[in-house]
């Protein structure tokens, strides 16, 4: 059985308590935990990577025992978001090969993929997604009841992985070899543009799961609405022959320029 509440001697948590739960200490402890590799459980980061391509919801699931154990819904272990970026940083580098980059253009595309395009955006898609969930996704205003911005930001994290895995790393076998989808062929164009609805589909669907597993949230089936709009625009870009990845390709080159 997995506790439900936490004990406290009078049934209210102390001045103490109450200060070592608060956003600025948990965000202290996650970040202070980002200098000592030694605490990180690595192991069960790449268990979470692995699940998230095989059965998100279990993932979710531990957030549900995190909670009961430790009052917060967000990771408390940065191992996920290390791994993440070594991930990031490998499959750009891997882009930059590919795309026939020399030393000082690749840096330069992996400082911008790593604080603009992981970080940068992460941040601000985090941040509005924690400002619906609270305002609008509520069954009932509370003060005892809200989303934590460190879990939306987890929330990103895991969809943003199989993301990541799909487009900057299984794409690279493609671009210029295979079926060459960084070319005008049609069948280049359709598994390009395919890969791009299957990793943009499993980012909808991994979020509309982290908020789906909060109790006090209703109506997250509106966060798989999007899926309509993807289906659209893929079905436009295979007929009218737009090619997602090459104009991503010819983007990266754009940027170190």
């Amino acid at each position: 059985m997995l506790p439900t509440t936490t004990p406290y001697s009078n049934g209210t948590p102390s001045s103490r308590d109450a200060a070592r739960h608060t956003a600025g200490a948990k965000r202290y402890k996650y970040l202070r935990r980002l200098l000592y590799f030694g605490q990180m459980d690595f192991e069960f980061a790449l268990w979470q990577m692995v699940y998230l391509f095989t059965s998100p919801q279990r993932v979710y699931r531990n957030f549900h025992y995190r909670k009961q154990t430790k009052d917060q819904w967000a990771r408390d272990d940065p191992a996920f978001l290390v791994l993440l970026g070594i991930w990031l940083c490998v499959s750009t580098i891997g882009f930059g090969l590919v795309l026939d980059m020399g030393v000082v253009e690749t840096l330069k595309l992996l400082l911008w993929v790593v604080f603009v395009d992981c970080i940068g955006v992460g941040l601000l898609i985090s941040t509005l997604m924690w400002l619906i969930s609270n305002k609008y996704l509520m069954k009932s205003p509370s003060k005892n009841f809200d989303v934590e911005w460190g879990y939306a930001f987890d929330v990103h994290l895991n969809a943003f992985y199989p993301l990541l895995v799909i487009l900057h790393f299984l794409q690279l076998f493609f671009i210029n070899h295979l079926v060459v989808i960084n070319s005008d062929w049609f069948l280049g164009y359709f598994v390009g543009n395919t890969l791009w609805l299957i990793a943009i589909g499993y980012y909808l669907y991994i979020t509309f799961l982290g908020y789906n597993a909060l109790p006090f949230l209703s109506n997250t089936v509106v966060l798989l609405y999007p899926f309509a709009a993807l289906v659209l625009v893929y079905v436009l870009a295979v007929s009218l022959g737009w090619n997602f990845t090459r104009a991503l390709c010819l983007f990266y080159k754009y940027r170190v320029q």
